[in-house]
């Protein structure tokens, strides 16, 4: 299964494109998407650009989707949440404003190789310096930001298997015990590794 957030060297055009004009775009993508949409179906023309977008990167379906299904139950969560408190139709616009927003997030990620990112990002924040922003930190808890996704995503998933594999049905508090147990083991020994290396204050 492939993993959220990790390259995927298929295309031609948009993983030649420089990884700061990507970031760029993305950011002008999830403001205007946010902005735009009012209406459920506002949704479908940026729906079909980024549709259009993944094919053009010449991602699979299957990669495709894959990047979506981490993200479904909190969308599940959150849905049914704005039903609730706002109506079905606000519904359809929060959950659609975050899946196509996680769905273009993953299209720079399926494109770009992580260092390529880390270099636009430590350009961007180079100027900032004189403020007392140090670009190699702020790269440091971005690279472990994107690290951690799919080691998140990839728990979630083995608990849900195993759950399966036992015959056991869908339970919440049986899904987030072991993936937050999980989650901070993953993080103490990060910790202890960034520590062993110097990189603990």
């Amino acid at each position: 299964m492939t993993t959220l957030g990790l390259y995927h060297p298929a295309g031609l055009v948009l993983h030649r494109l420089p990884a700061g004009a990507k970031l760029a775009g993305l950011l002008v993508a999830l403001v205007a998407v946010t902005a735009a949409v009012r209406e459920p179906w506002h949704l479908a023309p940026a729906a079909a650009v980024l549709i259009a977008a993944y094919a053009v990167a010449r991602i699979p379906v299957r990669v495709a989707l894959s990047q979506l299904r981490p993200v479904l139950w909190m969308l599940l969560f959150v849905g049914a949440f704005q039903v609730v408190f706002t109506g079905w139709r606000r519904a359809l616009v929060v959950c659609g404003v975050l899946l196509l927003s996680v769905a273009a997030a993953a299209l720079v990620t399926l494109t770009t190789r992580v260092i390529d990112m880390l270099d636009a990002v430590q350009r961007l924040l180079a100027p900032l310096r004189r403020f007392g922003v140090n670009p190699d930190r702020v790269g440091l808890v971005l690279a472990m930001t994107l690290r951690c996704i799919p080691l998140l995503a990839g728990l979630v998933s083995d608990v849900t298997e195993a759950r399966k594999a036992r015959g056991l049905g869908f339970s919440l508090r049986a899904l987030a015990v072991p993936v937050v147990i999980g989650a901070l083991r993953t993080a103490d020994a990060m910790g202890e590794a960034l520590a062993a290396r110097g990189v603990d204050d």
